[in-house]
């Protein structure tokens, strides 16, 4: 047998054939090492052990039962076979059916003693197991208290995943070096990183797999503070392109109303670091973000700092995570600057193949002076003619990796980042702190109050009847729901909402779907228009959906969290969130932000049928205040930082951005973990800026890795 390293080949992997080595790479596991750091996605709780008389048909529970008659299989029609048995433990029995698994009759026998897992459910005053999954029970040997499950592929399934896991990591755990040194370790009481990987992948107990996730989750945000670190201690050595005093007024007489005082302070804050201080100076680029609630104004300061940097003959490129923001972005920017003879472009990766090479030779030439687009702005074929400004509507995306690729066409270029999101001043200085921060508090003049309701599935009858008399009124509608479709094998809100104390026990049972959603509506109001939107949908599909939203040609639009990104449409007055205890607050208030956006009386309806007190206290802070940030500060306390870091890895559109893919940092409710990580990874820097030292030489390969792997999904 040949024996395993973590560079070989997953070809030398007992059972990896070739078929089953091109359905490996299919997931991007090429070798033993990619492998081992192909982490599960949730676990089965198998360990926690009920008695029949305590089961939940909420919940997969696990039972340890003995088998109490032999198999009895009918074939209902061509097919479909149908096997039953009856089974029992000490409080009670129950009938267990298996369908199209004939085999089962070679594996249960009266006697015999298994743990299952699965939802028990009673049908007709019988308790019933359902294809339950199963192990044999051996008195004295240990059953897993805690079981992977992996996101599989065709040929490639969670069991068969855990089977070479579990190999790989027999052979290579002894070789595995920590890149922590034991300083760093000691000092937080960190395990190995071979006790984290192997409890990540098979916890011995509970405290095992939180121990070995504060542990990843502390590599994760060291790598990324490692990053911002390195990009602040090279842009302090970069001299900044300087621009020229200009009169900005021109732009503000544009402008249907006046600027507010946090707008006004951020444009101050653009013209100081832009102008008067590179006045005589070599000071660095600027690198700020303006961070403000939903609807504040970012907009308006980034068209105000591209009109600065047009005026002295720079180039601006605005990049936006999404197809659908820049081409709004792109609107909002042509209705100035046509006025002011600023010309402006559009590049999304849709665009064809001629117009592309038009706007590079425009670009290039310095006829274009603001570029508007998505990814397709870190194409290797655009080179700016003097590009002095990039602004990035990150829409709490961590886009460091690719803020890096824009920043290499021209290094001298000045940074400004807006965030869509209000986050907690503790938190924005840790995930921030490469750049200066410029707050907005106030919405503009104007701007409708959204009253926030939080109701019950009994309320349904007057939801729909409030719903038509909204469209008859002229209104739109947004109805959000956390999946797609039903029985998906993964949804969208299971993964959002997930946290380190609900990830192995979360349901998804009874969670609204959008497919099916949107169907009750239309056969509830056949005569109006009513769309769905989701992730599933092609950039090109989900772009013609939300163009004839905003062109008022949908009446409801169904949709995911995808809607959750900043696009404008003034005339939808309503947003109802389903399953509204499921989100965190500060997507709610996204969610929520998504209204009130025009003259219209705007309301947020958020349904949910938990009896949770928590989650029901939750609802009421949106009902209580429309303040992001005290909202935000809420929901740190309640939900921990990882709400955010979910928020930030799971959108749907975080590989397109360059989002830092965050697996154990979302699970983390460790704040002190995060400032820690950062404050470790300052003081890395500033002893050792190339990280050339020996010890740690195993902190420049992992951080290698995270940008590699980060990297790799722009492509």
């Amino acid at each position: 047998m040949v024996k395993l390293t973590l560079n070989s080949d997953i070809g030398q992997i007992s059972g990896v054939g070739n078929v089953k080595k091109k359905q490996l790479n299919k997931l991007g596991i090429y070798t033993v090492s990619d492998l081992i750091y192909y982490f599960p996605r949730a676990y089965e709780k198998r360990g926690d052990i009920k008695h029949l008389s305590n089961f939940s048909s909420e919940i997969a529970q696990s039972f340890i039962l003995t088998v109490s008659s032999e198999v009895s299989s009918v074939e209902i029609r061509r097919g479909l076979t149908i096997s039953k048995f009856r089974a029992f433990d000490e409080s009670g029995s129950c009938e267990i059916v298996f369908f199209n698994s004939p085999f089962v009759k070679n594996i249960f026998h009266t006697g015999s003693v298994f743990r299952f897992y699965g939802k028990a459910t009673l049908k007709k005053k019988t308790l019933q197991l359902t294809n339950p999954k199963y192990e044999a029970y051996i008195e004295d040997v240990e059953l897993p208290y805690m079981v992977p499950v992996y996101q599989q592929t065709v040929g490639i399934n969670s069991g068969f995943l855990s089977k070479i896991i579990s190999a790989c990591l027999e052979c290579v755990l002894c070789e595995i070096t920590d890149p922590l040194s034991e300083e760093i370790r000691i000092k937080n009481s960190f395990p190995v990183l071979s006790f984290a990987l192997k409890n990540i992948h098979f916890p011995e107990n509970e405290d095992y797999f939180r121990k070995a996730v504060r542990r990843l989750a502390f590599d994760e945000m060291l790598c990324f503070g490692l990053s911002i670190s390195t990009v602040t201690s090279q842009k302090n050595t970069t001299c900044a392109v300087r621009f020229s005093p200009c009169d900005i007024s021109p732009v503000l007489k544009l402008l249907p109303y006046e600027l507010t005082s946090g707008q006004k302070q951020a444009v101050n804050d653009i013209y100081m670091d832009t102008v008067l201080k590179n006045k005589g100076s070599t000071l660095p680029p600027m690198t700020r973000i303006i961070v403000g609630d939903v609807g504040c104004g970012k907009t308006i300061c980034s068209i105000i700092a591209a009109y600065i940097a047009s005026k002295s003959s720079y180039q601006t490129a605005i990049v936006a995570p999404t197809e659908i923001l820049a081409t709004q972005h792109f609107a909002e920017f042509s209705n100035y600057f046509d006025k002011l003879n600023i010309k402006v472009a559009l590049l999304l990766g849709s665009t064809p193949k001629k117009a592309k090479k038009e706007i590079y030779s425009k670009i290039e030439d310095g006829s274009i002076s603001v570029l508007v687009g998505t990814h397709a702005l870190f194409s290797d074929n655009l080179n700016f003619n003097n590009l002095g400004l990039i602004v990035t509507d990150e829409q709490h995306r961590f886009g460091v990796f690719q803020r890096g690729v824009l920043k290499e066409k021209t290094k001298s270029a000045h940074m400004l980042v807006m965030s869509a999101t209000p986050i907690p001043r503790t938190l924005a200085l840790t995930i921030y702190g490469d750049m200066d921060i410029s707050k907005i508090t106030e919405l503009p003049k104007g701007r409708q109050q959204i009253s926030t309701y939080v109701v019950d599935e009994s309320y349904i009858k007057r939801l729909n009847t409030f719903m038509l008399n909204q469209v008859k009124a002229g209104g739109q509608i947004y109805v959000v729901c956390p999946k797609i479709e039903e029985d998906a094998e993964e949804d969208e809100l299971f993964i959002q909402s997930i946290s380190s104390q609900d990830l192995v026990s979360a349901s998804t049972k009874n969670l609204k779907n959008v497919k099916d959603y949107m169907e009750i509506l239309r056969q509830t109001f056949p005569q109006l228009r009513i769309q769905s939107l989701h992730g599933k949908l092609t950039p090109n599909e989900k772009a013609d959906i939300m163009n004839d939203f905003s062109a008022g040609e949908i009446d409801i639009l169904v949709s995911t969290t995808v809607i959750e990104v900043g696009v404008n449409v003034p005339n939808a007055c309503v947003m109802i969130v389903e399953n509204a205890d499921r989100f965190g607050l500060a997507q709610l208030h996204q969610l929520r932000g998504r209204v009130g956006r025009g003259t219209r009386k705007s309301y947020c309806i958020l349904v949910s049928d938990s009896k949770s007190q928590t989650a029901l206290s939750r609802l009421e802070i949106m009902k209580s205040t429309s303040n992001g940030f005290e909202i935000a500060e809420k929901d740190l306390l309640l939900r921990g930082p990882g709400d955010f870091f979910s928020m930030a890895s799971n959108s749907d559109n975080i590989r397109q951005s360059g989002g830092f893919d965050f697996k154990f940092a979302k699970l983390c409710d460790d704040l002190d973990l995060f400032t820690n990580a950062f404050a470790t990874a300052k003081m890395i820097i500033s002893e050792d800026p190339d990280l050339s030292l020996e010890k740690n030489r195993g902190l420049k390969q992992l951080l290698s890795s995270y940008v590699l792997a980060t990297q790799s999904t722009i492509s």
